[in-house]
Order: structure tokens, then sequence, then C-alpha cells
């Protein structure tokens, strides 16, 4: 009976194996005018961009006057949207004092038309908001932060003397108590 079930494990296996590996090849063969096409979308009904590391980049190695205040969130990821409220709140209160708030959105490219478009428009976010689509996330995540190990939400508060990087949720006057080092 043993002898019987080892070939039909075998088989099971194999057929599993194919299985992902159709699945990867699949995933490989998307089309890049699909994605453009919808990113196009994406920018006309908000403005939104879609960006990779590299276009993204700039945004957050600014070297001006300003102080900077980077979240990294995703609509999915509930401590990101819990401390959303504070980077609102900072952003109004600070956006006449040369500080300005950016929101990157780590939403995943396929849902932003169906979760992170109406999110922003219910929640009425007034900071500007980057979606980063890039798969290579070994590079981004080292490329924002050597410290970062990729955990959501995570912040960059930085301008031209100073630059600190939090891997934390935030309270509004947490939030407020960093930023005032920045700008004081």
């Amino acid at each position: 009976m043993k002898l019987k079930l080892i070939p039909l494990t075998l088989l099971l296996l194999s057929s599993l194996v194919s299985c992902k590996q159709e699945a990867k090849k699949e995933e490989q063969q998307t089309p890049v005018k699909e994605e453009t096409k919808v990113q196009s979308d994406v920018k006309k009904d908000l403005g939104l961009k879609v960006l990779n590391f590299d276009e993204l980049k700039p945004f957050i190695e600014k070297n001006d006057d300003k102080t900077h205040v980077v979240n990294f969130w995703a609509t999915w990821c509930k401590p990101c949207v819990e401390e959303l409220p504070a980077f609102e709140k900072i952003h109004e209160e600070n956006k006449d004092k040369n500080v300005e708030v950016l929101l990157v959105s780590l939403d995943f490219p396929n849902e932003i038309e169906s979760h992170l478009i109406p999110f922003i428009k219910e929640h009425k976010l007034a900071p500007e908001v980057l979606v980063l689509d890039d798969p290579n996330q070994n590079k981004w995540i080292n490329g924002v932060d050597k410290s970062w190990s990729g955990a959501l939400p995570a912040t960059i508060i930085y301008n031209k003397n100073k630059r600190s990087f939090y891997e934390q949720s935030f309270s509004y006057d947490a939030l407020n108590q960093e930023l005032q080092k920045f700008i004081n």
C-alpha cells in the first residue's frame, strides 16, 4: 500500500510545481501596456504619480530650504491608516512654515483604482500622494534607509542639514515633537 502512495505523491508534487511555474510565467508575461494604461488613467483622475524607486529618489533627497516629512504607508496597513490624521494635521499646520508632507503609497498596483483612489477621495488627503511601484524591494528598502526592515509604516524627516528615519507609527504629538527637532 505504501508503495502505491509514493508515485501518487510524486505526481501531485510535480503538478503543483508545474502550476507554480506556470503562474510565474504568466506574471512575467504581463503586458506592460496594461500597466501603462492604468497609470495614465490614475494620473488623470487625481494627478497621482506612479513611480519606480529611481523616479522617487528626487522626492526623498531634496536639498532645499524645506523640511520634508515622507511617510511610507498603504491602505491595507491598519497602523498606517490610523496615523494618517497626524500627517494631515502636520501638513495643515505647517504648510506655510516651509514644511512639506509627502505620502508614499505602497499599495499594490492592481489595487490603485479599486482601493487607493477611493481611499484618497473618501479621506480627502491633502498632502501629495505618490505611489511606489518597484518590484526590486531590496534596492528601494535599502535605498530609503539601510536600517529599514521594510515594515510599515515608516517615515523620513529630513532637511539639508539632518535626516532621521522612523520605522514606527506616530501619534500627532510624537510626530510633531520629532518635526520640531528639524524646524527649531
